[in-house]
């Protein structure tokens, strides 16, 4: 189907093809200056992360990984573009914390912000059944899952914390202020859609799953205003090996 045009309710125009992304038009991107930052690279920052390649070299790379005694991360050599990322244990609370800490940001007053990520979490010995993950922003800190439970400040995304099997919650705190809102549940080896939008005038945070507005936007009071990066957690749940595919991540905020 050939592409087509987008006018969102502010009048911002972008392009997509129907038959590649059906929710295009109602989904998270709309919005987003892309077309202009393009042109005008002031308008924005923008982390597009398509996973060709992959450092995490520990005082030049740009990703961080820390093992929870276990945990890997490489390039997959089965889906293009897409980073693997193998707890490495069927241990309880064993497995990968990895961060892109040269990639910044920071939600404030005016300072609109868009992330999106596709993942599947599968296991090295498949189906996948249970899980303990995050996906999305989170202050600096190599140990953002502690004993099977988020016990990083200032954050936000998906998680999936010890005996939550692969039911996720979409999770924001500001300084220890935290709030959850239903999330996904995943389903073994299916891609699913990640994102979310911070209105930098509303303060509000509104979660979306697979380009579809989910739930009630997060309030004021749980959107942590100092700086947070792009982190992943990939840890067992005692069960099994779990395996999280991460197809690229996208950011983009307003300067």
């Amino acid at each position: 189907m050939p592409t087509q045009g987008n006018y969102d309710g502010g009048g911002r125009v972008s392009v997509f093809d129907p038959a590649i992304n059906p929710t295009f038009a109602s989904g998270l991107w709309p919005t987003c200056p892309l077309w202009e930052h393009n042109h005008d690279p002031s308008v924005g920052v923008l982390l597009d992360e398509n996973f060709v390649s992959y450092d995490a070299a520990s005082t030049t790379g740009d990703y961080l990984l820390t093992q929870a005694t276990t945990g890997t991360a490489a390039i997959s050599t089965t889906v293009p573009g897409a980073l693997l990322i193998d707890a490495g244990s069927t241990t309880a609370e064993q497995g990968a914390n990895i961060q892109r800490l040269k990639s910044a940001f920071v939600p404030a007053a005016n300072k609109s912000l868009w992330y999106e990520t596709t993942i599947l979490l599968t296991a090295t010995t498949p189906p996948v059944t249970k899980a303990a993950i995050f996906v999305g922003l989170a202050a600096s800190d190599t140990t953002i899952f502690a004993s099977g439970l988020q016990t990083t400040n200032n954050r936000i995304g998906w998680q999936i914390e010890t005996t939550g099997n692969l039911t996720t919650t979409f999770t924001s705190d500001k300084a220890g202020v935290a709030t959850t809102k239903t999330g996904p549940t995943l389903t073994a080896a299916t891609a699913v859609k990640l994102g979310f939008y911070y209105d930098g005038r509303a303060d509000t945070v509104q979660q979306f799953v697979d380009g579809v507005a989910s739930g009630t936007p997060v309030a004021t009071t749980h959107i942590p205003k100092v700086v947070v990066y792009p982190s992943w957690v990939v840890q067992s749940d005692g069960t099994d090996r779990p395996n999280l595919i991460v197809r690229g991540v996208r950011v983009f905020q307003l300067r």
